[in-house]
Order: C-alpha cells, then structure tokens, then sequence
C-alpha cells in the first residue's frame, strides 16, 4: 500500500542547513559536512528549524531510503558539534609489535614476528593517534571513522594459524555511544 509519509529532524541552535537539489551540507562555526543524497522520489526540504523528509505514495523501498536519509541528516548534524571516536587496543601475545602513523596510512611493524609491515588505510577528514596501546580514531563524519577503525581492524587479521592461540590484533573496543 502507497503511503504519504513525512520526517522531520530537528536542528538545534547554532547549525545551519543548506539544500540544494539532492545535496544536503550541515554547517556549524568553521566544520562543514556535505553529502549527496541520491533519493529518487524522496523531497528534502527545510521548514522553519527542522529539515523535512518526505515522499508522497511511497513504495516499501522509498519509506527505507526515507529512513537512511533521516539517520544520515541526524549523523551530519551531530558530526558538527561532536566528533565520533573509536577506540581500539593493541593486543600481542607472541611478538611486541610497533604500530604508527605514517600520512594516510597507519604502519604495523613486525606483527607475528612478519618481516613485511601491514599497512591500513586511513580515510581523508579522519585522525588516528596511537598512545601506547590504545588507538583513538576521530572524525567528525560516522562512516570514515567506522571505516578507518574497520580498515586497522581487518589488516591485522591472523591467516593459517589457529586463534585460540595467535590472540594477536588491533580490536575495536569502543564505538560511538556503545561500548563493546
């Protein structure tokens, strides 16, 4: 059944949002965060100091882009103010392995007693620092940290040996606003 269906995100004081078209940028003091929505049938559109989300007879597939697009705007908006960290710990069992950050990169040195470094990508907008070992990556867009976090996490992955006993890695401890 086709249905009318509205969402309205707030904006709070002090946040500025601009649509043009399809793309939405949230702006507050000097941090800007722009992103492009491909949404088909889905209007986007500010009222007042709330932003609009809206879609007229609506199929089941533009009632869940409704959604995507609602979480993504509240994302951008929270982005703004707060940053969205991610911890990770640094766990060796066998070898001390070395872990630093080298640009766009983060660097993993003699990990399983390997000659060759691993090496994780880091996404533009995102800051990685390594205190000991605890890794603390920031950005203020949520899916360029997760996937940092994700990045570091998978080029540590322990290959033809048994994980009960090669616990070594770089795990993910602590995502924004959960705690795992």
């Amino acid at each position: 059944m086709k249905v009318n269906m509205e969402r309205l995100v707030d904006v709070p004081e002090g946040v500025q949002v601009t649509i043009s078209g399809n793309d939405v940028s949230v702006s507050k003091d000097r941090k800007l965060i722009k992103r492009s929505f491909d949404c088909g049938k889905v209007k986007i559109a500010t009222k007042d100091d709330k932003v609009s989300i809206s879609a007229e007879k609506a199929t089941k597939r533009e009632l869940k882009m409704l959604g995507t697009i609602n979480a993504h705007i509240k994302n951008m908006i929270k982005g703004t103010s707060e940053d969205f960290v991610y911890e990770l710990e640094i766990c060796n069992v066998h070898f001390p392995m070395q872990v630093k950050v080298d640009g766009q990169t983060l660097r993993i040195k003699s990990f399983l007693g390997e000659k060759v470094d691993r090496i994780a990508k880091i996404l533009p907008d995102v800051k990685v620092e390594v205190n000991g070992n605890k890794v603390e990556v920031r950005s203020s867009y949520v899916e360029a940290a997760g996937q940092t976090a994700a990045n570091i996490e998978k080029a540590t992955k322990v290959r033809n040996r048994d994980r009960r006993v090669f616990q070594d890695g770089i795990f993910i401890t602590s995502k924004p606003g959960r705690k795992i």
